[in-house]
């Protein structure tokens, strides 16, 4: 974002993406930790619930650096969600585990296809031009769907102490799970690091580039729009 500004100016696609990141940030991440903090709730560890993260209050979940992370990046992230599974029963333990990490990806999923729903709805009655407030509107419900497409395969990949690792405690025997649990703090600073410096850019955009053209696709049939 930061390279886009010195080298295409504030143009309104750039203005626009800054403000889908912004919105993000307050808006959405908010739902993803909150989805994270319902289900472990719900599953029966109370944890989150009494750490006052069971809340859309977007104070309640921002981080600073990952903030910052979301406007250079494109996709960041928020205070993670404590959670005790040895609060679950103990045969569900690594299956509610991974339930509750899947929880956040899921919440931005789902957040992605609605705001391609409303993408379309523009597209189809708001008869866009160039220039006009339908395309802005249209471009910024473009980006928000494309945002929380990128934090959910972002958050997907099985390293520590992103959700994918969450949900490896569903496959990997224990003694594998632990071991990369223990080198968590090492595996976050190579992460950070892959993403500063651009290595994580073109996975995660092709990704997000197949799965935005599958939901603006359905999307589109809700108004009968043939798109892709």
């Amino acid at each position: 974002m930061i390279y886009d500004l010195f080298r295409e100016g504030f143009t309104i696609q750039v203005v626009l993406n800054l403000f889908a990141r912004v919105f993000v940030m307050f808006c959405i991440l908010p739902v993803h930790e909150f989805a994270h903090a319902l289900l472990s709730t719900k599953l029966g560890d109370q944890t989150a619930r009494l750490s006052g993260r069971l809340t859309l209050n977007p104070l309640a979940h921002l981080d600073f650096f990952g903030a910052l992370l979301m406007i250079i990046a494109g996709f960041g992230y928020a205070k993670p969600v404590p959670v005790n599974m040895n609060n679950f029963p103990p045969r569900r333990r690594k299956s509610y585990m991974a339930l509750t990490a899947l929880a956040g990806p899921l919440s931005n999923l789902i957040m992605a296809f609605v705001f391609s729903i409303f993408y379309c709805a523009v597209f189809r009655f708001g008869s866009p031009t160039q220039g006009s407030m339908s395309e802005a509107i249209l471009l910024f419900f473009l980006y928000v769907a494309q945002i929380n497409v990128s934090l959910a395969v972002f958050n997907l990949i099985p390293v520590p102490p992103l959700d994918g690792s969450r949900i490896l405690t569903a496959v990997l025997p224990d003694k594998y799970y632990y071991t990369l649990m223990k080198y968590e703090r090492y595996i976050v600073y190579a992460v950070l690091a892959l993403v500063l410096f651009g290595a994580l850019d073109t996975p995660i955009s092709l990704a997000t580039t197949y799965t935005m053209r599958l939901f603006i696709k359905l999307a589109g049939l809700i108004f009968g729009l043939h798109v892709g």
